[in-house]
């Protein structure tokens, strides 16, 4: 899921004796592989996940570890165990996140089975990484609001591979913290042509299609080329460690909205009536096929935006998505965006 590849493989390589394969790119073939041993009209995530998953054991790995989600997500790994089992493959699976829930203890007892684990220098590379997901969510909401308007192409990107193979080497925490601020004075020193006032837009939605860049066809990078400055709130750091506190202050302000309805929907609704206060030009929203938490979503952000004027497109991402047809209504939503800008 997106660059967090980086920080979970420092973590197993320094707090296990297993060796760590990094798992295939996402393609088109892992989707097709995925969507033929998938229940049909399960999300789009679960046929992502499971045909990266085959792939990945056919490259060697025989222990998977997986984090579900809030959602139906939090129970799939059990039903992916047993589509793996019926394919007969042999394997492990670790799920770190079950139902929402992570239970540290059940993690230990897990790894556990499968290689040695010394507590006390598990912790501490927990912290580490717990830190690098920081900095890595910090630089990518810098690149989000100014890659748009990079002067020297793909100067951003560059930097960015470079900093994540920095990160990947780091000997421990201050050498964590000095590379970070090495990088983000490397990012601001970077030459941008950005106007007072670009047009600002902010994406929100379900989390694994927001995240993994190939689950949305790269939507931020078509958003960038056309020199938008790009919000969106969900990333890692924001998912486990603030968006339990966020929420319950959301809510509390947002009082009309009574009902937590399950994964970040709830989340999404309070987003966008903020996001409206704060003036932004336009709001996207995406989310995977047969997400139910989000179709609930829908049709209260659309009367929010109504509301407050404020124009919003909705995306939604399956393995039969036309890539084709997402940049044309794209297209048509920037031009919208500029025509209304111009009056």
């Amino acid at each position: 899921m997106g660059d967090y590849k980086v920080p979970v493989k420092y973590l197993l390589s320094h707090i296990t004796k297993l060796e760590i394969i990094d798992a295939p790119k996402i393609t088109t073939k892992t989707i097709e592989i995925g969507s033929k041993y998938s229940p049909d009209f399960v999300c789009t995530p679960f046929k992502y996940t499971l045909g990266t998953m085959i792939e990945s054991i056919e490259k060697g790995s025989n222990v998977l570890i997986q984090a579900g989600g809030g959602c139906r997500y939090g129970y799939y790994s059990e039903l992916q165990k047993q589509i793996l089992k019926d394919l007969g493959y042999d394997i492990v699976l670790i799920n770190l996140v079950t139902a929402g829930i992570t239970d540290p203890i059940k993690i230990y007892k897990e790894l556990k089975k499968v290689t040695k684990i010394n507590i006390v220098k598990s912790l501490y590379y927990l912290l580490i990484t717990k830190k690098m997901v920081k900095y890595m969510d910090n630089i990518d909401d810098y690149i989000r609001k100014n890659i748009g308007f990079e002067v020297k192409k793909n100067s951003f990107i560059k930097l960015k591979n470079k900093m994540l193979k920095s990160f990947s080497k780091i000997k421990g925490y201050f050498d964590l913290k000095k590379q970070y601020k090495k990088y983000l004075n490397e990012f601001k020193q970077l030459k941008i042509n950005k106007p007072n006032n670009p047009i600002k837009i902010a994406i929100v939605g379900e989390l694994y299609t927001i995240m993994e860049p190939f689950a949305n066809y790269f939507l931020e990078y078509e958003l960038a080329s056309k020199n938008i400055e790009i919000t969106r709130f969900t990333n890692v750091d924001y998912l486990l460690f603030r968006k339990s506190k966020e929420v319950k202050k959301m809510l509390k302000k947002n009082r009309d909205i009574k009902y937590k309805m399950g994964a970040d929907a709830s989340d999404n609704i309070c987003r966008t009536r903020m996001l409206c206060e704060e003036g932004y030009d336009g709001i996207i929203h995406i989310k995977s096929s047969f997400c139910t938490p989000e179709i609930g979503a829908m049709p209260i952000i659309s009367k929010i935006c109504a509301q407050y004027k404020i124009p919003i497109i909705f995306f939604s991402f399956d393995a039969a998505t036309s890539e084709v047809g997402i940049k044309t209504r794209l297209e048509a939503f920037y031009d919208m965006l500029e025509m209304r800008r111009s009056k």
